[in-house]
């Protein structure tokens, strides 16, 4: 075998230069193409699933001061927490207006029918399931239901509002 063609069939110094080079630049080139034309909407909609992704899965927002509590009446006590059960005789409780099924109740007496709504009894839950009504809420609703079939109770004055303590100076 000659020189010549041993030497021809390795590449040159200048030929694997340019090979590597080649390489390495039309991969960048490739890649800049690619960014350049159109990869916005990309980057946006990937930004969008990434924030999707972190967000918090709760967030705790506590509520303004809304000034004092105004007590509710027992008419409006009962529509929004006490006839879930009492309008339908659920659980056994006494449907309001029924005589024969509050008389006994009444019997007992208002301070007991008070303790009862206020602690829970048998299947009636505390409060009457809401833990938001005041003491004085129950009793009105008491007194409303009770009233309904002939008792003649009467409600507690509300009490007045604690006034806010005084600022220190």
């Amino acid at each position: 075998m000659s020189e010549q063609s041993h030497n021809a069939a390795k590449p040159s110094v200048v030929q694997k230069a340019v090979a590597i080079l080649g390489g390495i630049v039309a991969p960048i080139v490739v890649v800049c193409t690619l960014v350049q034309s159109g990869s916005a909407p990309v980057k946006e909609d990937l930004s969008a699933k990434i924030e999707e992704r972190i967000k918090p899965v709760a967030v705790v927002e506590v509520a303004a001061d809304s000034g004092p509590h105004v007590e509710k009446g027992g008419e409006e006590v009962v529509k929004a927490s006490c006839a879930a059960c009492h309008a339908v005789g659920a659980m056994n409780s006494p449907k309001i207006g029924d005589k024969s099924a509050w008389e006994p109740r009444i019997a007992q007496g208002y301070t007991t029918l008070v303790k009862h709504a206020v602690e829970g009894i048998r299947t009636m839950p505390a409060r009457g399931g809401n833990p938001d009504l005041t003491d004085g809420e129950i009793a009105n609703a008491v007194v409303y239901m009770a009233n309904q079939v002939g008792a003649n109770f009467t409600a507690p004055e509300p009490a007045e509002p604690a006034a806010p303590p005084a600022a220190k100076q």
